[in-house]
């Protein structure tokens, strides 16, 4: 619920933004997607106890039959294998786990967690599967025509919540202590991938409470316009969802001008989203941008994302005790 400055400003800055380029003269207006620009919270600097990823591994799944892809484990500074970690799985990982990309996550744990902004976090970025003949995603080619990505990842089934549950999670434990508690797990992913990560947390909110969605195709690519309906059609589920979208984005209409489809607008849908959880009495939040089908914006506020999804974790607050005021340093930190 909206219980916080944030939250309003959140809320507000795209009524801000559109004013603010409609004030600036055509001639110096940048492109939409080039208003935003990452801050300090998502670049690296010097002092700040710096995590470790590991990777790429490899993860093979009986779920998707002859499948493999890749992903990376982010292993904060703070990470204590004696007390149970949050989690947080970030869909095509490879556009996620770069240092210099549109998400930078690394640089935005390492701030947030040195900060006590959010809880210590081992993050997760995991590729769609592809058959031993097809290729890994990469940047240039996030997967839907080369791999298995659009059925992993647009289809409604539990078919990848299984991946995620079943053969991930376990994975992960073998190495790591990381919490069981659903309100300690979050997933997030971009397109279809912020489709698929919230398909994940509807299907096993037993597992995970927490989701953020950019760019989201909440679209009729392999039916996944129906959530708005869905969400209004089932009892509520204990989860929490930011979704972030552009006003330019995709908006129903084919590349050559042809007739439009509602149930192919992405902002339209993301709208709809809203709406639906808004009714049904879900935790949601949302900012709404001059952007496209970029990942830009997304990139730009995911501290502030990172941060309200976070909001409540449990720190002591004792005035007669600031440890848990000081910024967290671990105790081997150089």
């Amino acid at each position: 619920m909206m219980t916080n400055w944030l939250s309003y400003a959140l809320r507000t800055w795209p009524c801000l933004l559109v004013a603010t380029l409609l004030a600036v003269p055509s001639a110096s207006a940048a492109p939409t997607d080039d208003v935003y620009s990452l801050g300090p919270d998502s670049l690296a600097h010097e002092g700040v106890p710096k995590g470790k990823t590991i990777g790429p591994l490899t993860l093979a799944s009986q779920v998707f039959t002859n499948t493999t892809r890749h992903y990376w484990i982010f292993v904060p500074a703070q990470y204590d294998a004696q007390k149970p970690a949050a989690l947080m799985i970030f869909q095509d990982g490879q556009a996620f786990v770069g240092t210099n990309g549109d998400y930078r996550i690394q640089n935005v744990f390492d701030n947030l967690i040195y900060r006590r902004e959010m809880p210590v976090t081992i993050g997760v970025f995991i590729n769609p599967g592809h058959l031993p003949d097809q290729p890994e995603s990469s940047p240039t080619n996030w997967g839907d025509s080369i791999n298995n990505r659009g059925t992993e990842y647009n289809e409604l089934n539990d078919n990848y919540a299984k991946l995620i549950v079943n053969e991930l999670l376990p994975a992960l434990e073998k190495d790591y202590n990381i919490s069981k508690n659903p309100d300690d797990r979050a997933i997030a992913g971009a397109s279809s991938g912020a489709i698929c990560a919230f398909t994940v947390v509807w299907q096993r909110p037993d597992q995970f409470h927490k989701v953020i969605s950019t760019i989201g195709s909440f679209t009729d690519i392999r039916g996944g316009h129906v959530y708005p309906d869905l969400i209004r059609q089932t009892e509520r589920k204990p989860i929490r969802v930011f979704l972030q979208d552009g006003l330019n984005d995709l908006r129903g209409r084919s590349r050559n001008g042809g007739s439009y489809e509602a149930k192919r607008d992405w902002h339209a849908q993301n709208l709809k989203m809203v709406e639906a959880l808004t009714e049904k009495g879900y935790d949601v939040n949302y900012c709404w941008g001059i952007g496209t089908h970029s990942n830009k914006q997304g990139g730009a506020i995911m501290p502030e994302m990172l941060r309200w999804l976070w909001r409540d974790y449990a720190r002591p607050d004792d005035p007669q005790d600031d440890r848990d005021r000081k910024l967290f340093v671990p105790a081997d930190h150089p």
